[in-house]
């Protein structure tokens, strides 16, 4: 994927995504919406769900350093750092796990604080963007079920789980006023 598509993609869609949420009431914002899915009994907000992708993109973007570094296991999804496979079952845990953790840490946070959040994340994204070569944008990141796998397509994903995410959102029951 060339870098300008993927610089494009994601300005595009982070300003989609702002423009929608900004759309919403204080309600909409902050009413629980969709059951955890670590623990049911905690339930999430919309802007919860806008702070969550601030957690992807930096994991992201450190998955991506680690394996420039020259770490065999950047990802850490399919295998553990000793070679051990996972199941579906332990990389679902896990990854539940860690955004529940993300998810309290930031719960009631107020839109603009969630913004920034994400415009931390964003900006990081777009440094490593600016780091990168051509060839490296087009390398495979192991372990990568993203995108293409590779390291411009992991990129360039996170504005799809933006998108995602506000479909589940609005799937919840909220929409744009």
């Amino acid at each position: 994927m060339e870098r300008w598509v993927i610089e494009k993609k994601l300005n595009v869609d982070r300003a989609w995504l702002l423009e929608t949420y900004s759309g919403l009431s204080q309600a909409q914002l902050f009413d629980d919406l969709t059951p955890s899915e670590h623990d049911p009994a905690n339930y999430w907000s919309a802007l919860d769900h806008l702070a969550h992708l601030a957690l992807i993109e930096h994991n992201f973007a450190a998955m991506i350093r680690r394996h420039l570094a020259g770490h065999p296991n950047p990802v850490g999804l399919r295998r553990d750092d000793e070679g051990r496979s996972r199941t579906v079952e332990q990389i679902m845990a896990s990854v539940h796990t860690m955004t529940e953790e993300w998810q309290r840490a930031h719960h009631g946070k107020s839109f603009d604080e969630v913004v920034a959040l994400g415009a931390a994340a964003r900006a990081e994204t777009l440094q490593l963007l600016a780091e990168l070569t051509d060839e490296q944008l087009n390398e495979t990141l192991p372990g990568a079920p993203w995108a293409d796998g590779t390291i411009g397509g992991v990129l360039a994903a996170n504005a799809d789980h933006g998108r995602m995410h506000w479909k589940w959102v609005k799937d919840a029951g909220v929409s744009e006023l």
